[in-house]
């Protein structure tokens, strides 16, 4: 039977994750799960895939989502207590519009020294409304598309055997930033046909493939972009019927719950993959 062997929510889009071994899954994901955001000064996202220093961000949600964490190598850390109330300003993510929360400008400052350009922090509001697309719609915080990412060790053995066949070096699982990681599925790629599941007491149905972009080409614990891999190694093996490539899925959440590191994955149905 398959099993989760690890948890992880990023609370600051495009920041390093926090691993739990229990979490809280909501409508729009793991509890805090990108529920911030770095925007620029017109309220554009702020991505690794122009700004690779926010993987070196390590944000931590505290006091049940009172207070926000941001540390940093190099810096002194700071404590955000997070304002659930305040003005709404205009945001977008991907050309779509949004509004967030300000944070202050202490957290403005902190985000701009350290990522050398600027950078206000904003939350998702109480109000938020935000219709993800896929086979089953559902909705997210600020996440690039769907609630819930999933991957399964099995097909990062098979990529990194890839990989090692032209001379690469292994990846970790970080590069692709998944929220939950299963393992004893024999074959790689296995969640790609997945169509419902329960983990503890959440539901889960299939949305779509995790559509991969240059993130992954970025070293997380230094911020380095190390290209083309695994992008070129992928794209031998992995590409999408509707463009790019593809590794991991992504779900929309059905019944809310509990999950824990060790819950059996318990599929309720299945389909072909949409590769």
């Amino acid at each position: 039977m398959a099993r989760v062997v690890e948890l992880s929510y990023y609370p600051v889009k495009g920041c390093a994750g926090v691993a739990v071994d229990d979490a809280e899954m909501t409508v729009a994901g793991l509890a805090y799960d990108r529920s911030f955001m770095v925007t620029d000064e017109r309220g554009g996202f702020r991505s690794q895939r122009r700004s690779p220093r926010l993987a070196l961000i390590r944000p931590e949600v505290v006091d049940g989502g009172g207070r926000l964490l941001l540390r940093g190598p190099g810096t002194d850390s700071l404590a955000v207590a997070v304002d659930t109330s305040g003005p709404r300003r205009d945001v977008s993510l991907f050309g779509a519009p949004y509004q967030g929360i300000d944070q202050g400008d202490e957290a403005a400052r902190w985000l701009t020294e350290f990522l050398g350009e600027p950078g206000r922090l904003v939350r998702v509001p109480p109000e938020h409304h935000r219709i993800t697309d896929g086979l089953t719609p559902g909705t997210s915080g600020y996440a690039d598309s769907c609630a819930v990412h999933l991957l399964s060790r099995a097909s990062l053995r098979e990529l990194n055997a890839r990989l090692a066949e032209r001379g690469g070096e292994p990846l970790p699982m970080d590069r692709f930033r998944p929220n939950v990681v299963v393992e004893d599925w024999d074959e790689p790629h296995t969640e790609d046909r997945i169509r419902r599941v329960t983990i503890g007491t959440a539901e889960l149905a299939y949305a779509k493939l995790a559509v991969r972009c240059a993130v992954t080409t970025v070293e997380q614990t230094t911020a380095v972009r190390s290209g083309p891999e695994p992008l070129r190694t992928l794209a031998d093996y992995r590409r999408a019927a509707t463009g790019g490539v593809a590794f991991g899925t992504k779900f929309a959440v059905l019944g809310t719950g509990k999950l824990s590191v060790g819950d059996e994955v318990t599929v309720a149905s299945w389909g072909d993959s949409e590769l």
